[in-house]
Formats: C-alpha cells, sequence, structure tokens
C-alpha cells in the first residue's frame, strides 16, 4: 500500500473512532444527569402526593440531583400515568397507584396506555390497608355479627366510599364477593364527603383509609371492626385483620409505587430502585407511613411487578361479578 493510502486509511480509522467517543462517554457517564421528575397522577395534598413529596426530598439526596414532583391530575389517574408510560428523557417517571394500573383498564372501554406493557416497575413504596369502619349507632360488635346481618337481609347494609371504583369501594365489593352477600353502595364525591355521614350514622360502614380514618376511631366518633392487611398494625395493635375476622385471605390495599416507561434501560431502573430503598430508610420517610397506618415495602422491581400481577388477578372477578364500569 502507498504512503498516501495508509495515511487515509489511518485518518478514517481515526475519524471512526473519534465519532463513537461521545456515545460511549454518554453511555458511561453516571445517570442521573440532570433534574429528575416524578409525575404524580393526582391533585396536590392528596395520600399519592403527600407521600411523592416526601420520598422525593429523601431521593434527591441519595440521587446527588434534584427530584421534583408533577402533579398530572385527571381522569382518575389515568391523565398523568399516559404521561409517564410517554416520556422519553429518560430522566421522568412516577408512582403508580392500583386505579391507573390495574383497575381503571378493566372499568374503562377506552385507555390511552397499555397498563401491562407501558411501564417498568421499580420499587413498591406503601400498602396501605384500609379500616372497616362503623357508625356509632350500628349495634355490631364484630365482622361476624355485620355479615351475619348482610345475610340476613339483602342490600339492606349501606356502605359509603369516595366514588366508583376506588379502593374504598372495591374493598366493600370484596366483602361482598368473598362472603356471598349483598350490600349496598353509596358512592361520594370524595372520602371525607362519606366519612361525615358514617359518622352521622347515614351509612353502616364504610371501609376508610389509615390517615383519614385514625383520628375518627381514636376520639370515639366511629368504631373499627377490623383493618385489612395481613398482619395486625403498630398503631392499633387491638383492632384483629378481616383474615382473623373471619375473612379467610383477605387483603386490600390503597398501594403506591414508582414506575417507569417501558424503555428505561434496565440500568436506570436498578439505580432508581437502590435509591429509593434507601429513602425508604430514613426516620422521617417512615414516620410519614407508618404514622398513618401504612405499611413500608421496598423490594425489588421483580417484586413489585408481581404484586400488581397479583392485583389484577384478584380484583378482576370482583369487578366482573360486581358488574362495575366507569364509562
Amino acid at each position: 500500500m502507498q504512503p498516501s493510502r495508509r495515511l487515509l486509511t489511518l485518518c478514517a480509522a481515526l475519524a471512526a473512532l473519534a465519532s463513537t467517543l461521545p456515545a460511549q462517554a454518554q453511555a458511561q457517564q453516571p445517570w442521573p444527569t440532570k433534574t429528575v421528575k416524578l409525575i404524580v397522577p393526582y391533585a396536590a395534598g392528596g395520600f399519592v402526593d403527600t407521600r411523592a413529596r416526601k420520598v422525593a426530598e429523601a431521593l434527591g439526596k441519595v440521587l446527588g440531583q434534584p427530584v421534583i414532583v408533577d402533579n398530572r391530575g385527571g381522569a382518575g389517574g389515568v391523565t398523568g400515568t399516559d404521561m409517564i408510560a410517554k416520556a422519553t428523557d429518560g430522566h421522568t417517571f412516577g408512582f403508580g397507584s392500583p386505579a391507573p394500573l390495574v383497575t381503571n383498564p378493566m372499568l374503562m372501554k377506552k385507555m390511552p396506555y397499555d397498563a401491562e406493557k407501558a411501564f417498568k416497575p421499580i420499587i413498591m413504596i406503601e400498602e396501605a390497608p384500609l379500616f372497616l369502619t362503623i357508625a356509632p349507632n350500628q349495634s355490631f360488635k364484630s365482622v361476624k355479627e355485620l355479615v351475619d346481618y348482610a345475610r340476613a337481609n339483602p342490600g339492606k347494609l349501606s356502605y359509603g366510599s369516595s366514588g366508583v371504583g376506588g379502593a374504598h369501594h372495591l374493598s366493600g365489593e370484596l366483602l361482598a364477593f368473598e362472603t356471598n352477600t349483598q350490600m349496598t353502595h353509596v358512592p361520594y364525591k370524595g372520602g371525607s364527603l362519606a366519612a361525615t355521614d358514617l359518622m352521622g350514622g347515614h351509612l353502616a360502614f364504610m371501609f376508610e383509609m389509615g390517615y383519614a380514618a385514625l383520628p375518627s376511631i381514636q376520639a370515639g366518633k366511629i368504631h373499627a371492626l377490623a383493618v385489612s392487611s395481613r398482619q395486625r398494625l403498630k398503631l392499633l395493635p387491638n383492632i384483629p385483620t378481616l383474615d382473623e375476622a373471619g375473612i379467610k385471605g383477605f387483603e386490600s390495599y390503597n398501594w403506591l409505587g414508582m414506575i417507569a416507561p417501558a424503555s428505561t434501560p434496565d440500568a436506570v431502573i436498578a439505580r432508581l430502585n437502590q435509591a429509593v430503598n434507601e429513602a425508604l430508610k430514613q426516620p422521617d420517610v417512615r414516620k410519614m407511613i407508618e404514622g398513618s397506618g401504612g405499611i413500608v415495602v421496598g423490594g425489588t422491581p421483580e417484586a413489585y411487578g408481581k404484586f400488581i400481577a397479583q392485583e389484577r388477578a384478584k380484583w378482576g372477578p370482583v369487578i366482573k361479578k360486581a358488574n362495575i364500569t366507569l364509562d
């Protein structure tokens, strides 16, 4: 080969190598490289939002980059969750909960995303059990007495909820499903309105979130017959689980986790999982969750994905039997 040709070949090889260096350097650059955005598919101030902000604060310290919360409410969590699915910047993720990931796809005829394919699970953050609470004018001393009455009086027991298809409602439907009873669901535009009518004796019972129910339970304004977790809660150890109360295997949670767009690299998922696990060990994060009756979870992406699949398998038959829709 002539010297000029050797020189041209060498220059071409060096140019090709140089063209790959920026991409390689970018691939090797530690993640995250900029602000991380976490989409909350609900309005500010609610259950998911308060958790998200505390976790985001702790997560930012672990990652060494700012972590911001972006509230994108609407359509029962579907609007914001769709934005998570379609994010492409590599630094936008979000929070997943029962409605947009599990039950809404069963309740709505049209969804803008495929809940089983559009996301990768990152980590389970919290299991938030519900308390089966009764009005102060009710004479039931146990879940068995309530269920026995429901069997003897089909449709006469009324229970309230924050709206059709939510955790309050579906927990009541699960109770009816597991006990083969008929109960009357009364939906409200918000859990606080239903809770007010419960205290006023206009409803027989209601499944309530811990953060909302605990003050009223502790003040004696309502009575808790059981809790929907697999184990008793440290906050109220005298309240049995529904399983202990005779409804074997009964579990219901308004859980919360973190999800990523399906295109997210596994290395980023692993880094986020590790970082959130570390954030969940912070005393102020644990205090916020456990202080309102929640259960800190953590764990692997695989465990969270398996849990979501189990939730779909559990709630599908309940929704079908009760013929619940949101359309």
